[in-house]
C-alpha cells in the first residue's frame, strides 16, 4: 500500500526502505499544539491540534497558506481534479503534484486537501509552525498529513519541525509522512493512467463483458482486440487500471503487452 507513517518513537533523520524520510522524537509537549484553519466560510480558527484532529474536517477547509510563484521554475502552483472527491486540489510543486496524484490513486484515501492546517507551538520563547502540504482523509477516518521533500532530502529546518507534526498526528491516531521521490516507473505509469482518471471512460454498460475478457491474466492487446475498437476500449482499460477495477504490475514499463487481470481474482486467491 502507498500510504505509510514514518513515525518512529527514537532515532534520526534516515531514509526507510519505501525512501521516506525516518524522524526522531520531538521533545514538545502535543497538548500545547495548536491548529490553525479557515472554516469553509473563510473565517479563520485557533484551537487544540488534538481537538481539532477529531472535530474539524479539514478537508473541505481552504487552503491556510498559499504557495508562491517562483519565476523561472518550470512547474509554478496549480490545480489537481481528483477523482477521490470530484473536485479540484492545490499543488505547490511538480513533486507536490505527483504525491497528490499517488494519494488520489489509493484506494485507502476517500478525501485529498492542500495545506488546510497549520500546526503551531512555542519553542523556548517563540512560536512555531508548520503547515503540512497535503491531507487525506483515510477510510477509517483518521487523516493523513504528507510533506515532500526532494531529492537532495529535507532541510534542516523542515526537518526539526517534521518531528513535532509527526508526534501530534500520532497522539491524534493520524500519521505523517516526510515522502522523499517515488520510484520513477511507478509516477510514470500512473501518470499516464492519470490521463484516464475521469469517469467519463468508464466502460459503464458494458463493464461485466470488460471483467469477463481478464477473467483470467492474460496480455492487454489481446483482450482489447478481441473487445473491439481499439480507440474505444484503451481508454476504458486505462480506466479500469487507474481506478483498480483491473490490476498490472506497475512497477514495470507498462506497454500493451503486460499482463493484466481483474483486482478481485487476486484478493480472493490471497
Amino acid at each position: 500500500m502507498y500510504l505509510a507513517s514514518v513515525m518512529e518513537p527514537r532515532g534520526v533523520v534516515g531514509v526507510d526502505v519505501a525512501g521516506d524520510f525516518k524522524l526522531s522524537a520531538a521533545a514538545v509537549a502535543i497538548s500545547r499544539v495548536d491548529a490553525c484553519f479557515r472554516d469553509p466560510l473563510g473565517q479563520a480558527h485557533q484551537v487544540s491540534w488534538l481537538e481539532a484532529a477529531q472535530d474539524v474536517v479539514f478537508e473541505d477547509c481552504p487552503v491556510i497558506r498559499s504557495f508562491p510563484v517562483r519565476y523561472g521554475r518550470r512547474v509554478a502552483p496549480g490545480w489537481w481534479w481528483s477523482s477521490t472527491s470530484g473536485r479540484l486540489v492545490a499543488y505547490g510543486s511538480g513533486v507536490m503534484r505527483t504525491h497528490l496524484m499517488l494519494l488520489d490513486r489509493d484506494p485507502a484515501v476517500v478525501a485529498l486537501a492542500c495545506r488546510p492546517v497549520e500546526l503551531v507551538w512555542r519553542e523556548e520563547s517563540k512560536v512555531a509552525g508548520h503547515a503540512p502540504q497535503l491531507m487525506a482523509r483515510l477510510q477509517d477516518g483518521s487523516g493523513l498529513l504528507l510533506d515532500c521533500a526532494g531529492r537532495s532530502g529535507p532541510s534542516a529546518r523542515l526537518a526539526k519541525r517534521a518531528r513535532v507534526v509527526a508526534a501530534a498526528a500520532e497522539a491524534a491516531g493520524w500519521s505523517y509522512r516526510l515522502a522523499g521521490p517515488p520510484n520513477p516507473v511507478l509516477v510514470a505509469n500512473v501518470r499516464w493512467l492519470a490521463g484516464y482518471r475521469h469517469p467519463r471512460y468508464a466502460a459503464g454498460p458494458w463493464m461485466p463483458t470488460l471483467l469477463e475478457a481478464f477473467g483470467s491474466p492474460r496480455s492487454a492487446v489481446e483482450a482489447v482486440c478481441e473487445l473491439g475498437d481499439p480507440i474505444a476500449v484503451w481508454p476504458a482499460v486505462f480506466h479500469a487500471l487507474w481506478s483498480g477495477v483491473l490490476r498490472v504490475r506497475l512497477d514495470e514499463p507498462l506497454h500493451e503487452r503486460a499482463v493484466v487481470s481483474v483486482a478481485r481474482q487476486e484478493a480472493e486467491a490471497a
